[in-house]
């Protein structure tokens, strides 16, 4: 497969692009580590729109609202964490974008479905969860962890230490 090239300021731009949306994600997630008994409960029983039933089942579910809470919490840290550091940079963009499109679910910006969830506005169809979802979609089309983060050093190390296998069975030695 091909490697799209990006200019130099095409590159800083997906770059800080992903470190905002990584500091985004890590500080919601800090957010809710820190706080005390935090809960996506009330979050889910506001929920509105075609899913509803799904998301009030899981807040009336003690067992399940642990599991979505612990997974809530974790995923947006280690997410966020992720992005910023460029480490397994296009399955952090794809877990976040999967998260954040339960967010849109939850509460999607449709005619007739008011939430009770604060937003900053109805913008029909689109929110600011659906920008974010965009965004971090190309995120996770492009290579901006092979650009600057770990993903640059562990893709050269299985890169070289691919090469050299590949040359030593060209020539018959053993690894």
């Amino acid at each position: 497969m091909l490697e799209q090239r990006y200019t130099h300021l095409q590159m800083i731009a997906l770059v800080v692009m992903r470190v905002l949306i990584g500091w985004h994600f890590l500080y919601e997630g800090v957010a809710k580590l820190l706080k005390p008994n935090w809960s996506a409960a009330g979050y889910l029983k506001a929920a509105k729109g075609p899913m509803a039933g799904t998301f009030k089942w899981m807040a009336d579910s003690p067992e399940l609202l642990d599991w979505v809470n612990l997974l809530n919490m974790w995923g947006l840290f280690l997410i966020g964490l992720f992005l910023i550091l460029g480490l397994l940079t296009r399955y952090a963009a794809i877990g976040g974008a999967l998260m954040v499109l339960l967010y849109y679910a939850a509460n999607p910006p449709f005619i007739g479905y008011f939430s009770s969830v604060a937003t900053e506005g109805s913008y029909l169809l689109v929110n600011k969860n659906l920008v974010e979802i965009g965004a971090l979609f190309v995120i996770a089309v492009t290579y901006s962890g092979r650009y600057v983060g770990l993903d640059r050093i562990f893709y050269r190390l299985f890169h070289r230490r691919k090469r050299t296998v590949s040359e030593q069975e060209l020539t018959g030695a053993t690894v």
